[in-house]
């Protein structure tokens, strides 16, 4: 079986000085050395969960309930004059694809994409649309059943054009809305990033129209792309709301991760800095372990990045020679619990390789710091 290819940052080394014999020189290392394996794992093996339909194709969002996967897509540009959204729903355990949810009342002929999706304490899926705003699907019978539960995100002047007092988005260019990523709190808010406009919108429980409730020209985009804010969790003490920023309008090709205090109106003061990853990285989704590493998706590095609970990256995951499907653009991340393992959304933004389309799991040997599901009337 192939070894996965681990960089580790910590000053730990794979040699250890001991004197006396070689025996227990053997017996030492053995209990040391990397990659681990368990239940027939290697430590950071890679293999894949499930392929999605290349109709629509570039999957994003992934959330997990139960023993149910749902991935959602496209999230790209040129979809006009294509088929509509998806979701597909795979069997957590046997991985077979048990429904398709097809997103209905998108303007085909224009562009339409969706982005990522969370789940609710009754199992609703709810799903970013950048036409129709925040989708819930509720599950009835044998099919889904599609709803409206938030208006899509405002189309804001940049704050350089903006009438005095009027509501505007701290980027160096006006672009239109792109909500990519969401996560609730235990409130039932549900935090929305805004990738182009360098906001985090709030909904409210209940849903309803988005309001503005971080703003900060850290969060624009810029350099090769203009996507700015793009990942969003809790942390797992929930004080904080954590974004990732892909490429910096800052300093070009580089990615963060940010923390925000979780409170009602942070100030733009109160961002503060986790981690810098260096230029053409492009950290997009993450999550958190219950050991409170951060898994971080680097889209243009094609690696799994882990942070320890300092923002100091321990290692990386990456692809080997041998696997089936490869790291290609990976976006966003769940955990399967039940397996141990991350579960990592195959984008494959920047190949458009339709072969590379799907969901790779990469045992971890961890489980999720659990996302909020509130129930939500």
């Amino acid at each position: 079986m192939p070894h996965h290819k681990l960089s580790s940052s910590s000053c730990f080394s794979g040699k250890l000085l001991v004197s006396g014999a070689l025996a227990l020189l053997s017996a030492v290392s053995m209990l040391i050395a990397g990659p681990a394996r368990a239940h027939g794992w290697w430590y950071g093996e890679i293999k894949t969960f499930a392929r999605t339909p290349a109709d629509p194709g570039f999957p994003e969002g992934i959330a997990v309930h139960g023993n149910r996967v749902y991935v959602s897509g496209p999230a790209t540009f040129g979809t006009a004059g294509r088929g509509p959204s998806k979701i597909f729903v795979y069997d957590r355990d046997n991985k077979d694809l048990t429904s398709t949810i097809v997103v209905a009342g998108e303007a085909l002929d224009q562009e339409h994409a969706l982005s990522c999706v969370a789940v609710d304490g009754h199992g609703r899926v709810y799903a970013l649309s950048t036409q129709l705003g925040l989708l819930r699907f509720t599950k009835v019978g044998r099919r889904y059943v599609q709803g409206h539960y938030g208006a899509p995100l405002p189309d804001l002047p940049t704050c350089a054009t903006a009438a005095p007092g009027e509501a505007c988005a701290p980027a160096p260019i006006e672009l239109p809305p792109i909500p990519n990523d969401i996560v609730f709190d235990e409130d039932g808010y549900a935090y929305v990033t805004d990738s182009f406009q360098a906001t985090i919108f709030r909904y409210p429980p209940g849903g309803g129209a988005p309001e503005i409730w971080f703003q900060s020209p850290a969060l624009a985009g810029g350099g090769p792309s203009p996507f700015g804010a793009n990942g969003i969790r809790l942390d797992p003490r929930r004080e904080h709301v954590y974004v990732s920023v892909t490429f910096s309008a800052a300093d070009p090709s580089v990615g963060y991760i940010y923390r925000i205090p979780l409170v009602e109106s942070p100030e733009e003061a109160d961002l503060e800095l986790v981690h810098e990853y260096a230029a053409g990285e492009a950290p997009d989704g993450f999550a958190f372990g219950r050991s409170g590493k951060l898994y971080v998706t680097l889209a243009a590095a094609n690696a799994i990045s882990v942070l320890d609970a300092r923002g100091h990256e321990r290692e990386r995951i990456e692809s080997s020679p041998g696997d089936e499907i490869p790291l290609d653009s990976p976006a966003n991340v769940a955990f399967n619990d039940a397996a141990k393992t991350l579960l990592i959304v195959n984008h494959a933004l920047l190949s458009g390789d339709a072969d590379h389309f799907g969901v790779l799991r990469v045992w971890i040997g961890d489980t999720a710091d659990p996302l909020e599901k509130p129930w939500l009337p």
